[in-house]
């Protein structure tokens, strides 16, 4: 076991801030999460963070994927003190952190993604899983299944994909799973590009558009100047920002800002209207 202590960063606010779909509560108050065909479970008590693996998968997996040599509380103290609003989505999101993901899975879950609902997504994401990711077991025993690669969803039909569930999403993925495959567009490239030309590049997948586009390059790519708008920040941006989001002021950093705006307006709305939160 692993033993933090690391200010700025929340697991339960992690696991709702709608980056992350493989993440969940458990009934004990820990988390389990699975990434890069690994399985995590971790706890936290106030500022105390545990993540149950070895010091050598820590620094070689997990150490990167939460962020954690990243600096949060510089772009928490960067927030104009005379925006009241951002004000207080940054003091409500405050343990956000970024997280380091796998590009194909991020491309595949903000596909299914579209028009959406957290809780829905999971399902959807959980069930292809199951059906087309390799079956694993931790030394503790318990199983999970890894994500599916390329190779593996190129051969799943729309029908099969519409069987999990992915409705009109299902013609999109068959054709964006082939294009990975087959590699009309090169995933390790996707990496080494700036965030316009990786924007750009994505959306020649079939069924990309901007905002999915934009949700691939802020968290698989880490570019952290990437602001998805979504139907939350959308809402926003008409409501607190009639002239523009100031992007310059936070320019290297407004994509952290976004997810501070995103999570504070999903939890707002669920608890002054007391039903689902709407699509991501």
């Amino acid at each position: 076991m692993i033993k933090l202590e690391i200010p700025f960063l929340s697991l339960e606010q992690i696991c709702d801030s709608g980056q992350c779909f493989r993440m969940q509560k458990e009934a004990c108050g820990n988390y389990s999460l699975i990434a890069s065909g690994r399985y995590l479970r971790a706890g936290q008590r106030e500022r105390q963070l545990f993540l149950y693996c070895s010091q050598e998968e820590y620094e070689t997996v997990w150490k990167s994927y939460f962020d954690l040599d990243t600096d949060y509380g510089r772009f928490l103290s960067a927030v104009n003190q005379d925006d009241p609003y951002l004000l207080e989505a940054s003091q409500s999101g405050c343990g956000i952190r970024i997280l380091r993901q796998d590009i194909w899975e991020m491309i595949v879950s903000f596909l299914i993604s579209q028009q959406n609902n957290i809780k829905r997504i999971r399902g959807c994401i959980d069930t292809v899983c199951r059906k087309y990711g390799e079956e694993k077991r931790t030394d503790e025993g318990t199983l999970y299944y890894t994500f599916p690669t390329p190779e593996a969803l190129s051969q799943v039909s729309e029908e099969e994909f519409r069987a999990c569930g992915l409705g009109y999403r299902s013609r999109y993925l068959v054709k964006t799973a082939q294009m990975a495959a087959g590699g009309e567009i090169d995933l390790d490239a996707l990496k080494k590009m700036d965030y316009l030309k990786a924007r750009q590049t994505l959306m020649l997948f079939s069924g990309v558009g901007e905002k999915v586009a934009d949700c691939i390059c802020l968290f698989a790519l880490h570019h952290l100047d990437s602001f998805p708008v979504d139907t939350h920040i959308a809402k926003v941006m008409k409501e607190h920002y009639k002239e523009g989001f100031p992007f310059e002021e936070y320019k290297g950093f407004s994509g952290v800002l976004q997810q501070y705006v995103f999570y504070h307006d999903l939890i707002k709305g669920k608890k002054e209207s007391g039903l689902p939160e709407v699509s991501r």
